[in-house]
């Protein structure tokens, strides 16, 4: 598994998320599409935090860009 990959994945689907909640009509829409985003979001944070303990992430390193949210 590349963790680029994975994160990046992960980052898409939160985007993702958000725009669905944007066109979300009724509030059970959006309260399912928010809890959706809160999962990835602390799925994404889980990833993060366990490769700054295997020192595999670099924050210096800004080739790709930040992450987009």
């Amino acid at each position: 598994m590349d963790p680029e990959k994975i994160m990046a994945g992960i980052s898409n689907e939160v985007l993702t998320s958000l725009k669905n909640m944007e066109k979300a009509k009724t509030p059970e829409e959006k309260l399912t599409h928010s809890k959706t985003v809160k999962n990835l979001c602390e799925s994404l944070g889980v990833f993060l935090n366990l490769l700054s303990d295997m020192d595999l992430y670099d924050d210096d390193d800004d080739d790709d860009g930040p992450i987009p949210f």
